[in-house]
């Protein structure tokens, strides 16, 4: 992959200016020296971890990825309250299923947002997402994809399929685009 002349020397400006200060802030120091070996970090990992980087798609409406955070947020608070009073009710209550949710987000920086908001959401956890695109023959995508999600307690599968992907995915796709 080559990088274009401006970005040759400088390839991930945010995550060079990231570590520089993580640097700084994990040595507690601002001494020259430390200031020299976070400049040297800043420019030199980036710069060598580049080639490896497969291409994500761009956040296109940062204002809905922070509204998004708040409701995920939200949906975390609710459900550590609805878990609680499964737990401590009667165990014989409790429906544990898995459930396949079909994806329509295609790219893996997507995909692995919306299996960690559903694995932070006490009661789910992602499980898996396939078909694996290892798992194919080479030059072949999978035709659908799907997200195989376990709940603690399933009330009616395809209200949490479409709470899912109303709630989740679809505003992930318009944050990025695809």
């Amino acid at each position: 992959m080559r990088l274009e002349s401006r970005f040759r020397w400088l390839p991930t400006p945010f995550r060079s200016l990231l570590l520089f200060v993580v640097w700084l802030l994990l040595n507690n120091s601002v001494s020259p020296g430390h200031l020299i070996l976070a400049a040297l970090f800043a420019f030199f990992i980036p710069v060598i971890t580049f080639p490896f980087r497969e291409p994500q798609p761009l956040i296109i409406k940062p204002g809905l990825a922070v509204k998004q955070f708040l409701i995920v947020l939200y949906d975390i608070i609710t459900a550590n309250l609805q878990v609680a009073l499964l737990i401590l009710g009667p165990v014989k209550k409790l429906r544990p299923a898995f459930v396949k949710v079909p994806l329509d987000l295609t790219h893996a920086m997507p995909i692995t947002i919306l299996a960690s908001t559903v694995s932070l959401t006490p009661g789910t956890v992602s499980a898996e997402v396939y078909p694996i695109p290892e798992s194919l023959p080479p030059d072949e995508e999978p035709t659908e994809r799907f997200l195989l999600i376990h709940v603690l307690d399933l009330d009616d599968e395809q209200a949490l399929i479409d709470t899912i992907k109303q709630r989740y995915e679809a505003p992930l796709k318009e944050i990025f685009q695809c």
